[in-house]
């Protein structure tokens, strides 16, 4: 399967960033809203980055209005949130869709090679992270009901 990281995304300035940035590293690519219930885990994301970044682990956030409206905020808006709030620096790029016509194909191809529950393809909510081995595949799909604490054992083997 072509890697994930063969991929192009939108930065948040809207030019075009090339995943290549991060071959060979594992990723949790997160798709994150600041309204949410599920907002507080950007402090979780943020501690896994620290601690595992210097071993070659990298957190990459997707900004996503689709789920309750829950990211109406612009590029600016967010990175401003993000940093003041939860003193985020891991990498957060244009706002995206995840589902539907217009679904980012970065999203599209997560969703393909890491499947929901039962199959699903659909993702649910804000906060669905996948988790990338250093070959650009994504190797598991968590809900955003898991907390970024639990994913330390998978992301430890990984590295």
């Amino acid at each position: 399967m072509t890697p994930i990281t063969d991929m192009d995304v939108r930065a948040a300035d809207g030019g075009q960033v090339s995943l290549d940035t991060w071959r060979g590293k594992v990723l949790l690519i997160v798709n994150t809203a600041s309204k949410c219930g599920f907002t507080p885990q950007y402090e979780g994301l943020e501690d896994l980055h620290r601690h595992y970044g210097d071993r070659g682990f990298e957190v990459l956030g997707f900004p996503c209005n689709q789920f309750g409206a829950q990211e109406p905020g612009d590029a600016a808006e967010i990175a401003n949130f993000c940093s003041t709030v939860f003193d985020v620096t891991f990498p957060m790029f244009a706002k995206i869709d995840v589902n539907g016509a217009a679904a980012d194909p970065l999203f599209q191809r997560l969703k393909e090679q890491a499947p929901g529950v039962l199959g699903s393809r659909g993702i649910k909510w804000n906060f669905t992270k996948f988790l990338i081995d250093r070959d650009g595949q994504a190797v598991r799909r968590y809900a955003p009901t898991v907390k970024p604490e639990a994913l330390t054992a998978d992301i430890e083997a990984l590295l």
